[in-house]
């Protein structure tokens, strides 16, 4: 089941709730019981190496590492 954070607006608390996707934007109270929350968006990070341990080469490719960002 995924995780999603949210944000009271009336305490400014910060607080995680698991929840099936079809009950993400459903509204959902504070730890505090306040009801006026905001679903806050968040981003995943990944770490490791593609290939399954090969080096990524240093640079080249992509835009700045093209040499095309000036």
């Amino acid at each position: 089941m995924p995780t999603y954070a949210y944000r009271c607006r009336e305490c400014a608390t910060e607080f995680e709730r698991a929840r099936p996707m079809s009950e993400s934007s459903s509204a959902t109270p504070c730890p505090d019981g306040h009801a006026d929350t905001v679903k806050l968006l968040t981003t995943v990070a990944l770490t490791g190496r593609a290939g399954g341990g090969a080096s990524a080469p240093a640079a080249g490719g992509g835009c700045c590492g093209g040499g095309c960002c000036g």
